[in-house]
């Protein structure tokens, strides 16, 4: 896991928009796959912002037990 600040190959992914997030600034997570990794910022910083970077293999295990 490691997280990237302004990466370009972060700024050519398509973001998606959490559907628990609100949509009165409130908690905004967006989330971006890529080849072979997935990356998670926060939506509410204007410019981009850190962008977390975790291998599908992290993410299915974090999506599991979130989900769970």
């Amino acid at each position: 896991m490691s997280t990237d600040q302004h990466t370009s190959q972060a700024a050519e992914l398509d973001w998606f928009k959490s559907s628990y997030s609100g949509t009165n600034g409130g908690d905004c997570v967006e989330v971006a796959a890529g080849r072979d990794d997935v990356y998670v910022r926060d939506s509410k910083i204007v410019g981009g912002g850190p962008v977390l970077r975790l291998g599908r293999g992290e993410w299915a295990a974090f999506v599991g037990l979130a989900a769970g």
